[in-house]
C-alpha cells in the first residue's frame, strides 16, 4: 500500500488539533483546503459561460469556503479522507445553487448573449476522459446525481472529481487496492454517463 500524500498527511495533523479544541485550527485547514478548492472552482467554471459571466471563480471559491467554514463550526472530520467527503459536499451544494440560479426562464443569465469559453470541456483523469454536462440543468443533475451513488461510490468520486486526488492517492488515503478504487470509479462514472451526456 502507497504512502499517503504530504497534503493528506499534513491536513489530518491540523484536523487532529481542530478535534482537540485548537480554535485556530479551523482557520488553518480552510488554508490548506483554499488552492485544491480554488483548481477545482475553477475547472468547473471553465466551459460554464451562462455562469461565470455573472459569477468569478473567486466569487464561487469564496461561497465554498464559507459553506465549509460553517459545517466545520459543527462538524469535527476524524481524517483527510472525511474532510474530503464533507468538502467535497459544499462545493457541491455551491455548484447546484449556482446552476439553479442561473438557469431557466428567469434565471439571470437566460436573456444575456454570452461568449463561449475557449478550450474542450475535459478533465483528465487518469486514462479516460470524462466530460462534464456544459448544459445548466444536465449540470445540475450531474451534481445531484453524485449524492444518489454508492457510499462506496461517491466516496471515490469525490475524492477524484472534486478533490482532484489521482487514484493511486484514493487508493492510499482509504487504504483499499487500487484495482477496487478503479472498479468503484468505473461504476460511478457508468452511473453518471447517462447525466454528463445530455451536455
Amino acid at each position: 500500500m502507497e504512502r499517503k500524500p504530504q497534503y493528506t498527511t499534513q491536513l489530518g495533523i491540523l484536523l487532529e488539533a481542530h478535534r482537540n479544541g485548537d480554535e485556530s485550527a479551523r482557520n488553518k485547514i480552510l488554508e490548506h483546503a483554499c488552492e485544491r478548492l480554488g483548481v477545482l472552482t475553477s475547472r468547473m467554471l471553465r466551459r460554464k459561460p451562462q455562469v461565470k459571466r455573472w459569477a468569478e471563480t473567486g466569487d464561487v471559491l469564496q461561497e465554498a469556503l464559507l459553506r465549509l467554514q460553517r459545517a466545520l463550526e459543527s462538524e469535527k472530520p476524524e481524517d483527510a479522507r472525511r474532510f474530503a467527503g464533507l468538502a467535497s459536499l459544499q462545493i457541491r451544494r455551491e455548484l447546484i445553487d449556482l446552476a439553479r440560479r442561473f438557469r431557466g426562464p428567469q434565471g439571470i443569465g437566460h436573456n444575456h448573449q454570452t461568449d463561449q469559453a475557449e478550450g474542450p470541456s475535459r478533465v483528465e483523469l487518469e486514462k479516460g476522459k470524462v466530460e462534464e454536462p456544459e448544459d445548466l440543468e444536465a449540470w445540475e443533475h450531474f451534481h445531484e446525481a453524485v449524492e444518489k451513488l454508492s457510499d462506496d461510490q461517491r466516496e471515490v468520486t469525490d475524492l477524484i472529481w472534486y478533490s482532484g486526488m489521482t487514484q493511486e492517492e484514493v487508493a492510499a488515503e482509504i487504504g483499499v487496492s487500487l484495482k477496487t478504487v478503479k472498479r468503484r470509479w468505473q461504476s460511478a462514472r457508468l452511473r453518471l454517463g447517462e447525466v454528463w451526456k445530455k451536455g
